[in-house]
């Protein structure tokens, strides 16, 4: 299993949230690039980039951290936020990215989700955002009628690389993942299910590793607050 250090980015810096609330934020880093090399330093793999302002702003909004880690960086990096047309798309993965993550999209513009996957294989992910079991959009600002393995499973046969679920309860509150929901997922299709929100021990990780059928974690306060030290976790997780 794979874990991804988290760093979302909100006006520039490196940012936590709570619940996705915007006005909850807490600055840890105000390079985002230092950020990111103190986690490749830790032996990290990949890492996650979110791009808080554009997840609400539709568009990109913190291109230059972004490309400043890419610069700095030689891990592949997934992003998401503000990602919704092919031209952006192709922009992000000819600049470096390893990975694109469309979510907000996914519900509203399926076809380009499928678009993006045929043209660029291995390279688009799904993220898949819930509340209560329902999916939400625009940062998480919407909510839909959507259930999460409905959305899922209608990607399928797109060739999509990954599902990042994010139960946005737990995301940020340092209260454990939703191992259940999870795992529930992961069984649901044959895509590999990547685990966000709440991921803020060793035992977090442990349990969804010993799922059998997670992928990958995703981390974010935790390794800033030091709940989870990434060099040992990962070395964990590879033993």
């Amino acid at each position: 299993m794979i874990l991804y250090p988290a760093i979302d980015l909100k006006d520039g810096q490196a940012v936590r949230l709570i619940h996705g609330d915007m006005d909850q934020t807490t600055v840890f880093n105000d390079d985002p690039a230092a950020q990111a090399r103190e986690f490749v330093d830790a032996g990290c793999e990949w890492l996650h980039l979110v791009d808080l302002n554009g997840a609400f702003a539709g568009e990109p909004v913190n291109a230059a951290p972004v490309e400043a880690i890419l610069a700095a960086c030689p891990v592949p990096v997934q992003l998401g936020g503000g990602i919704r047309d092919m031209a952006t798309i192709e922009r992000w993965l000819t600049r470096g990215l390893a990975r694109v993550i469309l979510g907000t999209v996914a519900v509203e513009n399926p076809a380009l989700v499928r678009q993006a996957a045929a043209a660029f294989p291995g390279q688009v992910a799904v993220g898949i955002d819930a509340r209560n079991g329902f999916v939400a959009t625009k940062g998480w600002a919407e909510e839909t009628d959507v259930q999460v393995t409905d959305l899922a499973r209608s990607f399928e046969d797109a060739g999509v690389a990954a599902i990042i679920y994010t139960d946005i309860m737990r995301d940020g509150a340092m209260k454990g993942p939703n191992i259940t929901a999870t795992e529930a997922l992961a069984r649901a299709v044959d895509i590999p299910v990547i685990a966000s929100g709440g991921v803020s021990s060793m035992a977090d990780l442990t349990a969804l590793r010993d799922t059998g059928v997670i992928a990958g974690a995703i981390s974010g306060r935790a390794l800033y607050d030091g709940a989870i030290d990434l060099g040992a976790a990962l070395a964990a997780l590879r033993s």
